[in-house]
């Protein structure tokens, strides 16, 4: 398969980050999982309100994992990935208020802009050969989540 070229680590770790996008879709569609939830950690780990606050994070994480692939870069092409960098946190900070509909649209196309940065900097060799492999399948994954929130 495809991630068979992703180490171990990078695999293990990135399914790992889907879980609370998978529990939040999880408790969306069932009663007991969500009651469960509810009554042992609370509310905020319930239904759209995990994948939610955890796609902000995950945004703005990922723009720290782009800052440090412009480190490798030189010149004009540093700059330009520095300032392309940022771009993830700032789209989850500005849009993702407004109700759970249109922040769950507005983080489903953070994550899509987020893949077209990561081929950007995979592309220019900034980001190891497995890279796309992997965001490929966690994008996926995240995109797959949150859709149940936004329609």
């Amino acid at each position: 398969m495809f991630w068979s070229r992703i180490p171990p680590a990078p695999l293990a770790l990135g399914l790992a980050g889907l879980l609370p996008f998978l529990w939040g879709a999880v408790t969306m569609w069932s009663d007991g999982a969500a009651a469960l939830t509810l009554s042992t950690v609370g509310p905020r780990f319930v239904g759209p309100y995990i994948g939610l606050f955890y796609g902000a994070v995950i945004l703005s994480f990922m723009s720290g994992v782009l800052w440090g692939f412009a480190t490798k870069a030189e010149g004009a092409m540093a700059a330009s990935g520095y300032a392309l960098s940022v771009l993830p946190a700032l789209w989850a900070f500005f849009t993702t208020g407004g109700g759970p509909t249109g922040a769950a649209v507005a983080l489903i196309a953070g994550f899509v802009g987020l893949l077209g940065l990561d081929w950007l900097f995979w592309r220019h060799g900034l980001a190891p050969p497995w890279w796309m492999a992997l965001r490929v399948l966690l994008t996926a994954g995240v995109v797959l989540c949150l859709l149940p929130v936004a329609f």
